[in-house]
């Protein structure tokens, strides 16, 4: 990550370095809002347990990680969580800070925990020495620079274009006064004299500062979450460049940019020095939870526990049952939660109907082009790279049209926001401008076409037709028994005036809507060279199955079919799958309008169109299990949209390669998704992004709140909170595969990464025995099967 290292005493810069990426890496990345995907808020503390990343999040941040007590208490009141939950969790606890026994862990229950303090910046003692509101002052100065540096789209200009951040920052701070005004005096000479090179300057500022390799770490850490949204974009660079294969070192440049103001202040008041150093040494010590920390972490391990024993009573196990017949048809849904009602209304429609999970990419890792467009969509989960690519560009002249109409749209907006034009856009137009408006406001706007049909380019050969076509039914355990009609659904989220609205997509997709994948796939299936050499790979596939594409609204329940092969043979089963989709469409309706205040069944699509509706659906909110296995083991069961469905069959997976893939990919990703929420939901100062009554959009990048300061990067309150309480169970995911316990083992031994995750308590793995519950993975213990039903 550093380069042209400065030529100094290698000790001591080694360890600031070390120190510096150390906290680079701790800072989560933050995607961009046109792709916005659920990122682990934790992910730089997936190495250490709960309470140990509480301890740390404390001290750099100032929160606890864990729900307040009273959150607790009230569950045991309930009845939810009960005295074996609390007992299990203490036991399984090896903290030696623990209470000594259930009785004592009990009475901590009933008193509150301490608040967390973070550890105090420069700026947070000068501002108590001068009644100066350094910190704000600096979010300010920082957050206008940043939008216009990172900006991606939105600004007329933006400052310094093809600098480094380091360097661009540098160039603007010698011209700021704002500091000087505030009172700074000498900043933009103090910015002028400072070293060119981000490494040399925070090499001279901890210096300065008295930091070492000991303190560097965790005040690193504390300064870059100080900037907040900035850091983690800066952070989702580097990830990108790391995916590529390359590096970025602009994060490291923003914890340049905030050591020389730490520098500044320290200079400008030296009276805070004897605290400053009382600070460091703070930050020299080890990061150890506390009683209470260690307390919080068992009742959320209890917590947890009691939600596992209820789902475990949900799972009745497999019911012997004749053979089935041929599915009247078959429907391939995402495994997000929000699939998990819709199937349970499809299927009670009629018992011909037969539902199965796959990540909504639907195994084809694809970069695409829309119709009119040259940007490239990942439509892929993040942690993969795009080995082929689409585009949807197979009419040229409406290409041409489109991208003119496109041109003249940002012209025309271009013209509105520019700083003399505006004032005669204003006075020419602004009373016509009105009708536009009413329009919208009363959700009487054009809606988009579906666009074409996307194609692969290049085309694939007929081998890797087949193999590819293979490699995708094995996958979703779909090698026998097919309908003659398979729907292969998508999703996506129609939502107005919504900064985030790409989060509510398909987090598979990269943060898009899942059309393009089920439509490339299903045009891939019912391609006659794919179908060809199936057989040779195990696959009975009748010739009059059709595979037919759709996307899901996960606002209105409303599914789009793609019939973009359209076969007359099928014009009646088509029908009949729309006639069902649409029944199960207003029942699901029904059962999700109770959750959602003021929704009824009737009234989701206008909340759809709503410009003011802050919470047009729940998203994932309530997430909390991920269950591979066939479709029997939970075809009996109301999940309440609260668990990832993947379907699996382990007898089917020779050498237990779709085994890994799902848990080394799809579970990982719904781990994301679980944590993202569970952290937006315990800690909103630090992982959430805040009010969306007040958001504006910066940069095209994120939100702020109000008119600029720290970029808010994870989940809006709304999207956890229904105005009087959460909304979603901040757990952590529940894990059940229905798989030979020694297969799942031996994969998590060949992935030291996942498995810390299961160890650390990030996630709870269990295996699963014809649909009922076998036994729990114990962290450094492996397979435990005595006391399931209490523990599980």
């Amino acid at each position: 990550m550093f380069q042209n290292l400065p030529d100094i005493s290698p000790a001591p810069a080694k360890a600031l370095f070390a120190a510096a990426n150390g906290a680079v890496r701790a800072i989560p990345p933050s995607f961009p809002l046109d792709a916005t995907v659920a990122v682990n808020p934790f992910l730089g503390q997936t190495g250490e347990d709960l309470a140990h990343a509480g301890a740390r999040l404390a001290r750099v941040g100032g929160v606890r990680v864990t729900q307040e007590r009273d959150a607790y208490a009230d569950m045991v009141e309930r009845g939810e969580i009960i005295e074996a939950d609390l007992l299990a969790a203490l036991e399984e606890c090896a903290h030696p800070a623990k209470p000594a026994s259930l009785a004592a862990l009990t009475v901590a229950l009933y008193q509150p925990a301490p608040v967390p303090s973070a550890a105090s910046t420069v700026a947070d003692l000068a501002a108590r020495a001068t009644g100066i509101d350094w910190p704000a002052i600096i979010a300010r100065c920082i957050g206008l620079w940043a939008a216009g540096y990172f900006d991606r789209g939105l600004a007329l200009w933006t400052p310094a274009p093809g600098a480094t951040a380091f360097t661009a920052w540098r160039e603007w701070a010698t011209h700021d006064l704002t500091p000087e005004l505030a009172g700074l005096s000498g900043f933009c000479r103090h910015v002028a004299a400072s070293p060119d090179t981000p490494e040399r300057a925070l090499l001279r500022a901890a210096s300065n500062l008295g930091l070492d390799g000991a303190a560097a770490g965790t005040a690193f850490h504390r300064l870059l979450i100080d900037l907040g949204g900035w850091a983690q974009h800066a952070r989702w660079l580097l990830w990108q460049a790391e995916l590529a294969g390359n590096s970025d070192g602009t994060v490291t440049d923003l914890l340049a940019v905030r050591l020389i103001w730490e520098e500044a202040l320290l200079a400008h008041v030296p009276e805070v020095k004897a605290e400053w150093e009382a600070v460091v040494a703070d930050h020299a010590r080890p990061v150890e939870p506390d009683a209470d920390m260690v307390i919080d972490s068992i009742l959320q391990q209890a917590a947890e526990r009691a939600h596992q024993r209820r789902l475990a009573a949900l799972l009745p196990g497999i019911q012997p049952r004749a053979e089935a017949a041929r599915p009247r048809l078959q429907a391939a849904f995402c495994i997000d939660v929000r699939s998990e009602p819709f199937r349970r209304a499809l299927e009670s429609l009629d018992p011909g109907i037969a539902t199965l999970g796959f990540a909504g990419f639907f195994g084809l890792p694809v970069a695409h082009k829309c119709t009119a467009s040259d940007l490239i969509e990942a439509r892929l989960p993040v942690l993969l790279s795009p080995r082929v690519h689409s585009h949807s560009c197979t009419a040229p002249h409406k290409d041409t049209k489109q991208r003119i109409a496109a041109r003249a749209v940002r012209a025309f907006g271009r013209f509105r926001q520019a700083a003399v034009s505006s004032f005669a856009f204003v006075e020419a137009a602004g009373p016509f401008y009105g009708a536009k408006l009413l329009r919208d406001a009363l959700g009487l706007g054009r809606t988009d076409s579906p666009d074409a049909a996307p194609v692969l380019t290049p085309g694939l050969s007929a081998a890797d037709k087949v193999a590819t076509a293979a490699t995708v039914l094995k996958a979703m355990s779909l090698t026998r028994g097919h309908g003659r009609l398979v729907l292969l659904l998508g999703h996506g989220a129609n939502v107005t005036n919504n900064p985030h609205e790409s989060a509510y997509h398909c987090g598979a997709c990269g943060g898009h809507k899942g059309d393009v994948s089920a439509r490339l796939l299903a045009a891939l299936l019912n391609d006659a060279e794919a179908r060809a050499g199936l057989a040779d790979h195990g696959i009975d596939l009748p010739a009059d199955t059709l595979f037919l594409a759709g996307l899901h609204d996960t606002v209105t329940d409303n599914v789009t079919l793609y019939n973009d092969a359209p076969r007359r043979s099928h014009d009646a089963d088509i029908a009949k799958a729309r006639d069902m989709l649409d029944r199960a469409a207003r029942q699901n309706r029904i059962e999700r309008a109770a959750r959602l205040p003021g929704a009824t069944g009737a009234n989701l699509a206008a909340r759809a169109r709503n410009w003011a509706e802050v919470r047009p659906e729940w998203g994932l909110a309530g997430c909390a299990a991920f269950i591979a296995a066939p479709r029997a083991v939970t075809a009996q069961s109301d999940l309440k949209g609260r668990a990832f469905l993947h379907s699996y069959d382990w007898q089917d997976d020779a050498g237990f390669g779709t085994l890994e893939l799902i848990l080394t990919a799809p579970v990982v990703v719904a781990s994301w998704i679980s944590l993202q929420y569970y952290g937006s939901a315990v800690a909103p100062t630090l992982f959430g992004g805040g009010d969306k009554l007040i958001h504006n959009v910066t940069s095209g990048i994120g939100v702020v709140e109000g008119n600029g300061g720290r970029l808010r990067a994870g989940l809006p309150w709304q999207a956890v909170h229904d105005g009087e309480g959460l909304a979603h169970a901040p757990l952590r995911l529940s894990v059940m595969v229905e798989a030979p316990e020694q297969a799942i083992a031996d994969i998590l031994d060949r992935h030291p990464g996942v498995k810390a995750l299961f160890d650390n308590g990030w996630l709870s793995l269990f295996t699963l025995d014809q649909g009922r519950v076998k036994s729990r993975w114990r962290p450094g213990a492996g397979w435990d099967s005595n006391g399931v039903a209490r523990a599980a």
